[in-house]
């Protein structure tokens, strides 16, 4: 009995996060509506989610292109072993990465990068490239995201 109430209780969880993902400006009052439940019960459930460190902040989704940035590129970059963490820490400082992420598949590191245009992308590459331990670079310009 005591397991059924735990897997309630996280579905009702994931049906909040998903409600806040699509947009964290949701009313409470409308959250509640949607759910079935009190605005203070949504009030409590967020606390604790952000208590918990489920919910680690908020944020926006912006679209680059109406803020001149014309090119968006996912790119994946592999290192020698002894110099990952020297390579993170410098990417962490460079302003062009929008979002780093760790990487079991084809590449170790997966950084978002927004450029205004071709010629900075290829100047961002060519300072990839001087990077010590750096061992491949693969750049994939995002033609439209779809969700």
């Amino acid at each position: 009995m005591f397991e059924f109430i735990n897997i309630v209780v996280r579905i009702s969880d994931l049906e909040l996060i998903q409600i806040l993902m699509k947009n964290s400006r949701t009313p409470f009052v409308k959250i509640a509506e949607m759910l079935g439940v009190s605005e203070t019960a949504v009030r409590k459930r967020i606390r604790k989610l952000e208590r918990d460190g489920v919910i680690r902040k908020y944020t926006i989704e912006v679209d680059p292109k109406k803020i001149g940035f014309e090119i968006t590129a996912l790119i994946g970059i592999d290192t020698k072993p002894e110099h990952y963490i020297p390579t993170l820490e410098k990417l962490r400082e460079m302003k062009e990465v929008i979002n780093m992420y760790s990487s079991s598949g084809d590449h170790m590191i997966l950084i978002e990068c927004w450029f205004k245009n071709s010629k900075e992308l290829t100047n961002f590459i060519k300072t990839l490239e001087e990077i010590e331990g750096i061992t491949k670079i693969c750049p994939a310009i995002i033609l439209e995201k779809i969700k």
